[in-house]
């Protein structure tokens, strides 16, 4: 368990990522591919009859608790992560668009796509809790806990294949409506829960370590499926396992309303619900099991839990048989197979021109589902504001958004051609306490 968090809080101190894919260059009046992850309808909008992705990669990373000015030769990421009294949170993200095409005919607008997806998340963690596992110090003291938020800490692989359709439903000479759909095909790959809730009790630091006991009995799930059943602090087992067998299914639905001005637009605005549906992980080295965790002193343990005994523990099935061994879990129920809910969200933009060359866009995300469920991918909420300038070849936008974990941000991107590379928080890293970091970059190749 040590290794996991101090893997986390290695990652979530890296100054190369944040928690917005494409940011900026996702809300373009360049409209490609890239509108269309995040509203289908805009297939019926493209800018050219063609477009062929070739490559797009985002790298993410937020956290509620570290920024960029408490980098320095001394710094303790394990001190930082857990300080103050707030439930910890942290998002470690990446997205890959593989392959992709789309096209537009007539009234009508087509796209098959390839993306990956691989992610950590520490979901209010309590902080408490993580300094008596890293913390080699000693604090002598005793800490009450009353936690009944679900603690998380969660892995998750997979890779999709969109099929999508969009069309025009209405035009005249000043406005256009259209609609627009997408099958997502999912391939789990690997996945891992620890998710325990109601946890209160005592926290007991001493000379001779840190002990656990509850005062009331908590809940606890562990499940874990594919490369992270055995360990979820090597981030090669991310990548090793991103397309597994195809098991699940999901959709977007979308709609679009443009306000035309001559060959251009005053207003491109949509709505979008994403991400509904959800994927089975079923695996010869599956496992989803629902505890009654109950620590009590005991003859064998008489100050309860010792937590040193995680110190050296990198995978759930270990922590599972440290618990059950020394008699603090009861199972309730349990299964091999197991499904597991996409992040769904509602999502809606506004991108006005202001002047020739000139836009500036509004952009709202907001998750449909709560990111405590142990069934549950987590996602973001999410607010931006991103002002651009469009040359046609060459386009550039600083996006400065608020983001639910980490806080505002400031970002800033270009596209030279079909080529892009940006990031929502390298201005605000630079000039405030970011706790947020990213980059980003990809080519398309659009003709006709």
């Amino acid at each position: 368990m040590k290794k996991i968090i101090l893997t986390v809080s290695l990652f979530v101190g890296l100054s190369t990522f944040a928690q917005d894919h494409f940011s900026g260059i996702s809300t373009s009046s360049r409209i490609g591919i890239l509108n269309a992850n995040i509203n289908p309808a805009e297939l019926a909008n493209l800018s050219k009859k063609f477009e062929v992705n070739i490559y797009g990669l985002s790298f993410n990373v937020a956290n509620n608790k570290i920024a960029f000015s408490d980098f320095n030769s001394d710094t303790d990421f394990e001190q930082l992560l857990f300080q103050g009294s707030s439930p910890v949170n942290a998002r470690i993200d990446t997205e890959i668009l593989g392959p992709g095409f789309a096209m537009r005919w007539q009234k009508w607008g087509f796209a098959i796509t390839t993306k990956a997806h691989a992610k950590f998340d520490m979901v209010d963690i309590d902080p408490t809790i993580g300094n008596a596992i890293t913390n080699d110090n000693i604090l002598l003291n005793t800490t009450l806990l009353d936690s009944p938020n679900n603690q998380r800490l969660s892995g998750t692989s997979y890779g999709e294949v969109g099929l999508s359709a969009a069309r025009t439903v209405f035009e005249n000479e000043n406005h256009r409506f259209s609609a627009g759909v997408t099958l997502k095909i999912l391939f789990p790959g690997s996945y891992s829960n620890f998710g325990l809730s109601q946890l209160n009790g005592t926290v007991t630091e001493n000379a001779s370590g840190a002990y656990l006991t509850t005062n009331s009995p908590a809940t606890l799930n562990i499940a874990y499926s594919g490369n992270l059943a055995d360990s979820f602090t090597n981030f090669d087992d991310y990548s090793k396992s991103i397309f597994g067998g195809l098991n699940g299914f999901a959709g977007d639905i979308g709609f679009n309303y443009q306000w035309k001005k001559g060959k251009d637009y005053k207003l491109n605005a949509g709505l979008a619900i994403r991400n509904i549906g959800s994927m089975s992980f079923d695996d010869s080295n599956n496992a989803s099991t629902n505890y009654v965790l109950d620590i009590q002193p005991t003859i064998q343990n008489p100050q309860g839990l010792d937590l040193s005994l995680f110190e050296n523990v990198d995978n759930l099935s270990d922590v599972e048989e440290i618990l059950s061994n020394n008699g603090y879990l009861t199972e309730t129920s349990g299964q091999t197979n197991f499904k597991v809910k996409l992040p769904t969200v509602l999502s809606t933009y506004a991108d006005f021109r202001i002047i020739s060359k000139v836009y500036v866009t509004a952009y709202w995300q907001q998750k449909l589902n709560e990111d405590n469920g142990n069934d549950q991918i987590t996602v973001p909420n999410i607010f931006s504001i991103t002002p651009r300038v469009n040359l046609g070849f060459f386009e550039t936008y600083i996006p400065v958004s608020f983001n639910e974990i980490s806080g505002t941000n400031i970002g800033f991107g270009f596209r030279l051609g079909g080529f892009y590379l940006g990031t929502s928080s390298l201005v605000s890293a630079l000039i405030s306490d970011s706790k947020q970091g990213d980059i980003y970059t990809g080519f398309r190749w659009a003709f006709l």
